[in-house]
């Protein structure tokens, strides 16, 4: 069985019920979700070995986060425990034309203020095939970064194959904060995983003439930033996620593959017409759904299609998790999207 590590930030989730606006709700949903843990998650699901590495406080609030990894077979045995607070995020969905939004309460959490030197880096690599990690991370702080550094180094000098995320996010740090730290480290990264803004804002690559608040993309232009990006940093393969937000509750979701293996062009993903029930944590199961295929299929093409339909599935889901087998996601890679009851 693959072991496979991801280390960030799992937070408390509280959003609002159904589609009420913040301002209307006397309550909120209670979950537990973010990037790097969805994708553990994910993976556990999907029968791997998969391990998450965080700080989380002593108190109950932080060991429900642990339990809930667990809940889903996710290993917690490097999960550094102390600090004062579990970051908090809250979500109001959107429908139609209003959009969801998203308001953090993370500043001081326990991992934006670990030590690289808390964790024994070499202990969480011995035998690990596989280490992922997003630009959510090092958005953080600058002991985020230097842990995040350190783990690639160490994921490096292990073998470990390394994927990175983009995942660029504004209200944690501007682009040049992203791109002084995010472009160096590329040369620990094997597998870099954007969408139409991420190579743009954190590494200064832009995707031609798309634009994915009119739905319109121009496919010829992504190929282009991921021909672009393999050559400038060496990678071994780049995906790039492309989604057409026609309103709050209807997108389209594709994705596209450049990959060593077996193809010198990229290869483009069967599309999607998604009804959106939550489309957090989707990105995050495109990550999982690759990491799964490039280990367990034999050529791109269905590495691609498996995590595409993976990501699919998850943004019918509510919550941040990616709770789906291998088999739903391959009955849906194959043609089976009717929607039918299975009885």
């Amino acid at each position: 069985m693959k072991k496979i590590v991801t280390f960030g930030e799992i937070m408390l989730r509280l959003s609002t019920p159904g589609f009420k606006r913040f301002m209307q709700s006397q309550s909120f949903d209670v979950n537990f979700g973010g990037g790097e843990a969805n994708v553990a998650v994910a993976l556990a699901n999907f029968g791997m070995n998969a391990y998450f590495v965080s700080k989380l406080p002593k108190h109950e609030i932080g060991q429900s986060a642990v339990n809930e990894l667990r809940r889903f077979g996710v290993r917690t045995d490097y999960i550094v425990r102390g600090g004062e607070r579990v970051g908090i995020y809250f979500l109001e969905t959107g429908a139609s034309q209003r959009a969801s939004k998203v308001v953090y309460d993370r500043a001081h959490s326990a991992v934006s203020e670990m030590t690289a030197e808390e964790v024994d880096w070499a202990a969480v690599f011995d035998g690990a095939d596989w280490f992922h990690w997003t630009g959510i991370t090092p958005a953080l702080g600058e002991s985020a970064r230097a842990s995040v550094k350190a783990a690639c180094e160490a994921a490096k000098a292990a073998g470990a194959t390394i994927s990175c995320d983009l995942n660029f996010r504004k209200k944690l740090w501007t682009e040049k904060e992203a791109q002084s730290f995010m472009q160096p480290l590329m040369q620990h990264v094997d597998v870099c995983i954007a969408n139409e803004e991420d190579a743009e804002k954190s590494l200064g690559l832009k995707a031609g003439k798309s634009d994915v608040e009119s739905a319109e993309l121009e496919e010829e232009s992504y190929f282009e930033v991921a021909k672009a990006l393999k050559k400038q940093y060496g990678f071994r393969a780049v995906a790039i996620t492309l989604r057409e937000s026609f309103s709050a509750s209807r997108n389209g979701w594709s994705a596209l593959l450049l990959d060593d293996r077996d193809c010198s062009t990229p290869v483009r993903s069967r599309r999607y017409d998604v009804q959106i029930v939550d489309r957090v944590g989707g990105g995050d199961s495109f990550a999982s759904g690759l990491i799964y295929g490039l280990l367990n299929k034999e050529n791109t093409k269905d590495a691609l299609e498996f995590a595409v339909a993976a990501s699919c599935l998850k943004q019918t889901i509510p919550g941040d998790l990616n709770l789906v087998s291998v088999d739903e996601v391959e009955k849906l890679a194959q043609g089976g999207g009717s929607g039918r009851v299975e009885r």
